[in-house]
């Protein structure tokens, strides 16, 4: 604001040379109305917010709360409206980074939406868990919320803008390869050199789970929280069972409970329940545990080989992804689940949206011809699914088979099915 010469250079700084478009930027931010974008650490979520903000320039009112001084100021909202008024009548934003270091911040930005003082608010926030549960209530009318995670393949695919359908099904290759292994975390993605996406990912892994479990979160039993980490990656798919890892962690459940809330909170795993029709011999209690991030995952396994076919895992790594590209498209008021009957015939996703179910099984193989497992028919049978897709590494095609449609896709059509039902 003192040298607005120099304002654009200044905003430029937090802006990578290579910009990908985020599917929220189109959140609507009135006057007088906090935006509260929430995440994981380096999900972009500055970054989006520096690019919406550049129209604004130079005149920005920016706390980073990751500033010690800031910190240890204990700013009122009360002192900073008579400030902002007094010195900075003409600022036309407030941009509040990383406020999950600020206590109460819930209170601290319903009196600044409060003051109205007729620009838009934007707050960012690493952790939902201490971000959210303090806004919850106070923020109530005055915010609009979006969660801002990793890129999309949907996301990706539109940056590359292909000229035509050969070179977007080679972009679909290429995208696809590299979040299996290294997942989507914008400063990862976009780095070439495959040393460095692993020097970056362990960084990131040191910031996101284990410097926030003993820093913001307070965890006394560290050492067990490392321990718990790659049981939960080499589990992925399967039902979770808490008493037997809090055997091997040496805790007790409700301690393991708590650890997988934080994850949760702090955007690194995401539980999803079973899907419960009604029918009597369905599981009903038991979830299931994904990533949301597969880099982050083979990280915390410390396996990179991206010869797939030598891989043991390669069925989780398709799995955690497929979860990880719903779980960046599925709408607030949607709903992702599992099927399984306690006959163990199994449906790896069910998705509830718009009073419809939609179901999706995923196979890390090559099929020859149209087909569906016992698993598929029986849960065809009991639900009569709007859509019910199988999702392969060699077949794209529309069927029917006996009273339904099926639709047999691939890893690099994924983000086309989810669009015809989301209408992205």
């Amino acid at each position: 604001m003192t040298h607005p010469e120099k304002a654009e250079d200044l905003t430029g700084s937090f802006l990578p040379q290579e910009y990908v478009h985020r599917h929220i930027e189109d959140i609507c931010v009135r006057t007088n109305q906090a935006a509260l974008i929430v995440g994981p650490r380096q999900a972009g979520k500055s970054t989006m917010v520096w690019h919406l903000l550049r129209q604004y320039t130079p005149d920005i009112l920016f706390l980073n709360m990751e500033d010690p001084l800031l910190r240890a100021g204990k700013i009122h909202p009360i002192d900073l409206v008579e400030h902002i008024q007094g010195t900075y009548p003409f600022i036309k934003a407030i941009f509040i980074d990383e406020i999950q270091h600020m206590e109460e911040a819930g209170l601290f930005v319903k009196g600044l939406v409060d003051a109205r003082l007729n620009v838009p608010v934007w707050v960012t926030g690493s952790s939902s868990f201490d971000l959210l549960s303090k806004t919850r209530e106070s923020l109530a009318g005055r915010a609009t919320r979006r969660r801002l995670l990793p890129f999309s393949m949907t996301e990706l695919i539109q940056h590359a803008n292909a000229p035509n359908p050969l070179a977007k099904r080679r972009i679909c290759e290429q995208v696809v390869s590299h979040q299996l292994i290294f997942g989507s975390y914008p400063a990862i993605y976009l780095c070439a050199d495959i040393e460095e996406k692993i020097t970056i990912l362990n960084d990131l892994v040191d910031a996101l789970i284990l410097r926030d479990a003993s820093d913001l979160f307070k965890i006394k039993r560290v050492d067990a929280f490392r321990r718990l980490l790659p049981l939960l990656a080499g589990q992925i798919g399967n039902l979770v069972n808490l008493s037997e890892l809090a055997s091997i962690c040496n805790v007790d459940v409700g301690t393991i409970s708590a650890y997988i809330e934080l994850l949760s909170e702090g955007h690194i795993v995401e539980r999803i329940q079973p899907f419960a029709g009604g029918k009597r011999r369905e599981i009903t209690g038991t979830p299931k545990i994904f990533f949301i991030d597969n880099g982050i995952r083979n990280q915390l396994l410390n396996n990179f080989s991206q010869d797939l076919d030598l891989r043991t895992d390669r069925g989780q790594l398709l799995e955690n992804w497929v979860f990880t590209e719903i779980h960046k498209t599925l709408p607030l008021q949607s709903s992702l689940k599992f099927w399984r009957s306690k006959a163990k015939a199994e449906v790896d996703f069910v998705i509830e949206h718009a009073n419809s179910v939609y179901a999706l099984e995923v196979k890390f193989t090559s099929l020859a011809r149209p087909k569906l497992s016992r698993s598929a028919w029986s849960f065809v049978s009991a639900y009569k699914p709007e859509k019910f897709a199988v999702l392969n590494m060699t077949l794209e095609q529309t069927v029917q088979l006996r009273d339904i449609m099926v639709d047999f896709i691939t890893p690099n059509s994924l983000h086309q099915w989810l669009a015809g039902i989301f209408r992205l």
